[in-house]
């Protein structure tokens, strides 16, 4: 497996596993210095794509939690390459509903906070978390193609969308990544054509939920199949299933959520599994 993978369209080169940053935020969150180890042992490895949004937090008082963290950690580790930064704008926290607002206005009110929180001038990735289905989303889009216009975005990304919407969205712009759930147990943007789509329009498709998710990855581990490609390759099954995306389409970076340093050491290492032929037939039955 290659070390690096070229992102979308771009001569950016990035470790092909990212960390989605989101449970260090949420309900149940480590402590400062438990994620500020997270980050650490992620960077050590490789690791140099940090996805992240403005409403990764434990309620709506906190807007912009998981961005001011990660720009604290990244601040006091100081690493020597560049880290890049994705985050995402377009929902808002109603306690503990989360709710799609692409209103341009919130969106450029989102992006303006995320600056400020993020404490930078322009934003590497901005992605529309979720299109809101009572706002056009050529409306939404073209928000953020004005805050590109302006510099304060260099690319643009989708979050939850289909081929259908991607296509809409290029038709106004340049679109570098698609992030939507994706896993070993959740095939629908492979079923779907929107992983396909991504790969041959070069559209970095970024995996997220490689292993399930924070509340279905545990249920995952007892299939016997996936245990029986583990014990193959005496690794975990965790392994098995980013292996598993990293071996479907060189398009796909997968994102760990991951709140302990274990996890992060464990998870990274798939990126050296190759997954033969007929464990992948074994695999695509699940």
């Amino acid at each position: 497996m290659d070390a690096v993978r070229r992102l979308g369209n771009t001569s950016i080169e990035v470790y092909p596993i990212g960390l989605g940053a989101m449970p260090l935020s949420l309900n149940g969150r480590p402590d400062k210095e438990q994620a500020h180890s997270v980050i650490e042992a992620f960077i050590q490895s490789g690791g140099n794509y940090i996805d992240t949004a403005n409403v990764y937090c434990a309620d709506a008082s906190e807007i912009g939690h998981n961005e001011r963290l990660i720009t604290n950690i990244l601040s006091k580790l100081n690493p020597e390459k560049e880290i890049i930064i994705a985050t995402k704008g377009g929902v808002k926290r109603d306690r503990d509903n989360w709710i799609a607002d692409g209103t341009p206005k919130f969106l450029r009110q989102s992006c303006e906070q995320s600056l400020n929180d993020l404490k930078t001038d322009s934003i590497f990735l901005y992605q529309l978390h979720a299109p809101d289905p009572d706002v056009p989303l050529t409306d939404s889009v073209g928000e953020i193609l004005k805050l590109k216009d302006e510099g304060k975005i260099q690319h643009i990304g989708l979050s939850n969308v289909d081929v259908e919407q991607i296509e809409l969205a290029l038709s106004i712009t340049a679109i570098l990544s698609v992030q939507n759930r994706c896993n070993l147990f959740n095939k629908k943007s492979f079923a779907n054509g929107v992983v396909k789509f991504c790969k041959n329009n070069e559209i970095a498709f970024i995996a997220h939920s490689p292993v399930g998710g924070h509340f279905e990855h545990a249920q995952h581990t007892d299939n016997v199949s996936l245990k029986q490609v583990a014990d193959k390759y005496q690794t975990t099954t965790y392994q098995i299933m980013i292996a598993w995306l990293l071996r479907k389409s060189s398009a796909i970076f997968p994102i760990l959520g991951a709140t302990k340093v274990s996890s992060i050491n464990d998870s990274l290492k798939a990126i050296k599994i190759d997954l033969q032929k007929e464990d992948m037939q074994l695999l695509k039955r699940i």
